[in-house]
């Protein structure tokens, strides 16, 4: 995957880590598309970088589809899509059954409606990449909300169905930060590790699509948890138990 020259849509691109991807993209050389719900955030962004701004709900299919179809008629074509937006709103077994289906149709729902109508796209055209914004929550478990660890483990579980059933044509990534400082660590409280910044994020990001590989982890903390989870399941509950209570003193 090369970023120069690239025809790139990412969801959620009027902040945080979408923010940051777009105008990282935009400085390499690729044309962009900056889709998110807050359409003029969405604007803002792409006036910055020269790219080109569309609202789309990534929880409803006809608004992603008619998103890709917008960044065709843009710029072509679409060689990867950043299948990024995603919402933290949550908590413990009190959450609102409204914010359980706000989690599952943002975070998994959306790489969904995004892969239904960009992928045969890609597919006529001979290949591209895809990208899910997943969590390193989807890999371990994320102590703190149990609506956004179980969305990101299903966001994890799309972006492997995807990249078994239409890779290798299709590249796909799938990307598994910790904590990451942008608005959206305010529904977190305090975490068990230090917050990531966008730029070290976007740095895994590009590093990863480059290399195309499949698991895009910024930092090494959860993807060792991960080979310990695999190793000894028992021992990584209780160690997280410990670690939990721990920080809730």
């Amino acid at each position: 995957m090369q970023i120069e020259g690239s025809k790139i849509v990412v969801t959620g691109g009027a902040s945080g880590i979408g923010k940051g991807m777009c105008e990282r993209f935009a400085a390499l050389g690729a044309g962009v598309v900056v889709a998110d719900l807050d359409g003029d955030g969405a604007q803002a962004v792409a006036e910055a970088i020269g790219g080109t701004a569309v609202g789309c709900d990534v929880a409803d299919q006809e608004s992603v589809t008619a998103l890709v179809e917008s960044a065709i008629a843009a710029m072509g074509h679409i060689d990867l899509f950043c299948a990024n937006a995603g919402v933290g709103v949550g908590g413990g077994l009190g959450t609102p059954l409204e914010h359980w289906d706000l989690n599952l149709a943002v975070n998994v729902m959306g790489p969904v409606h995004a892969a239904r109508a960009v992928i045969p796209h890609m597919t006529q055209r001979g290949g591209g990449s895809f990208m899910v914004t997943a969590s390193g929550a989807g890999l371990i478990t994320g102590p703190v909300s149990f609506n956004y660890a179980v969305s990101k483990h299903a966001a994890v579980g799309v972006a492997e169905w995807l990249a078994i059933n239409h890779g290798p044509q299709i590249k796909v990534s799938c990307l598994c930060p910790t904590i990451v400082d942008t608005p959206m660590i305010d529904h977190f409280g305090a975490g068990m590790v230090e917050p990531l910044t966008v730029d070290e994020v976007v740095d895994s990001v590009v590093d990863g699509l480059a290399d195309e590989r499949f698991l895009i982890v910024p930092s090494p903390q959860p993807l060792g948890m991960f080979q310990m989870k695999a190793q000894d399941y028992d021992g990584f509950i209780a160690g997280v138990q410990q670690r939990l209570a721990a920080m809730r003193g």
